[in-house]
């Protein structure tokens, strides 16, 4: 392996929510293992920091423009790993943040106490969003099925759709925190219950490039040419290379109408603006180098969770969890474990956090006995949050 995901790296003092803000502490005795916001603790790609240090270089950081080597690297990221034949520039936008394009697309195409379709579990970013902009959101659960793998419920989103009146939806692939990644019929299935409907969609794709075991993205847009029309997509190197705190993502909208309505939008704050730091980490990112970065940091990802899966269903009966296709998330329903041991959530999260296991609160996503895990971190931290979890709380 060429990169390095094994080192323990400190974070402290370095600005990381992860380490210097938690919403919990551990006990005596034992150092925080950082588990749940989803950002990795891995260093970045070195092509990014070189892309970075050689822009800083040049001392002048005035009003700019992206070249259009940005507009191809998009594209070329796009092509290789989405096998997306060509995006043209016009069709790539900035946005501040995902949950940035999807507040703006909430204002262009919905009123303000409209309801919004979303599968639940939910990621909570999407539902303070809805909140913020005075939308309400209209919940369609996943069910698993019965290999225990989740999947949308096309009857239900469509009864939904037509009973409240719905015209815009949001679907998130891979989802988060479920860690589904659609095969293309699924969302061929979707996009037609969409369509039926009258839906603009956005579709959060920020996770498309953290696809573990051999699973492979289907951009919700490829997948018919109404899909195409119809969709906002938004993406970001910030999951992939680990860039939440430059900022920046961007959306690739193809049909003009619908671009031209969520650009204005956008620009109304005069604040959706690129940084320049960013947009050069997005070309290291989007490198040669890059590529076989990510290819590594998958298979990285994808022995944690395999380890970290197989741990659980051996050692913690009563702790239920699908095995993720993609994300770095393990997403863990404990109601069985809560009631046979007569604990409630809260104190099933405190032991967690008691013993250094820094793991998230997974009820507002809309699962009173979740628990999110977060396993981009080295193999050796892994293993002991999983030695800590089963010999001091399950």
């Amino acid at each position: 392996m060429r990169y390095d995901f094994t080192t323990v790296f400190d974070r402290h003092g370095r600005d990381a929510i992860a380490v210097d803000s938690p919403p919990g502490k551990p006990g005596p005795g034992f150092d925080l293992i950082p588990m749940w916001v989803a950002d990795m603790n891995f260093a970045t790609c070195p092509a990014v920091v070189k892309a970075i240090q050689q822009r800083a270089a040049h001392p002048a950081f005035g009003y700019f423009a992206p070249p259009a080597a940005y507009f191809d690297a998009i594209a070329a990221w796009q092509r290789d790993r989405n096998g997306v034949a060509a995006v043209p520039p016009e069709a790539i936008g900035y946005e501040n943040g995902v949950l940035g394009c999807a507040a703006s697309a909430l204002q262009a195409f919905t009123a303000p106490g409209e309801r919004v379709l979303l599968h639940s579990p939910t990621y909570i970013g999407f539902t303070h969003t809805l909140a913020d902009t005075g939308r309400v959101p209209e919940l369609s659960p996943l069910k698993r099925d019965g290999d225990g793998v989740w999947r949308m419920d096309y009857a239900d989103m469509d009864r939904r759709l037509k009973e409240n009146r719905i015209h815009f939806a949001i679907l998130c692939s891979p989802h988060n925190p479920c860690g589904r990644v659609w095969e293309r019929w699924e969302l061929e299935k979707a996009m037609e219950v969409y369509a039926a409907n009258d839906c603009t969609v956005l579709s959060d794709e920020i996770w498309s490039d953290i696809l573990l075991a051999g699973h492979r993205h289907i951009p919700t847009q490829s997948v018919s040419a109404d899909a195409r029309r119809r969709t906002v997509a938004v993406y970001a190197p910030s999951k992939t290379f680990n860039l939440a705190g430059l900022i920046g993502s961007y959306h690739i909208v193809y049909d003009a109408a619908l671009r031209d309505r969520l650009r204005r939008q956008s620009a109304a704050s005069h604040y959706n603006s690129m940084n320049v730091l960013s947009m050069h980490a997005l070309l290291g990112a989007y490198s040669a180098e890059g590529r076989q970065w990510v290819d590594e940091l998958c298979g990285t990802l994808t022995a944690n969770i395999d380890y970290a899966y197989d741990f659980i269903a051996q050692n913690f009966p009563g702790v239920e969890t699908a095995k993720p296709q993609g994300t770095y998330m393990l997403y863990l329903h404990c109601e069985d474990w809560c009631r046979a041991h007569g604990k409630t959530m809260d104190e099933l999260l405190k032991a967690g956090w008691d013993v250094g296991v820094a793991w998230q609160d997974g009820r507002p996503f809309h699962d009173d006995w979740a628990i999110r895990m977060n396993f981009a971190l080295p193999f050796s931290r892994v293993e002991e949050a999983m030695r800590r979890l089963k010999e001091h709380v399950f």
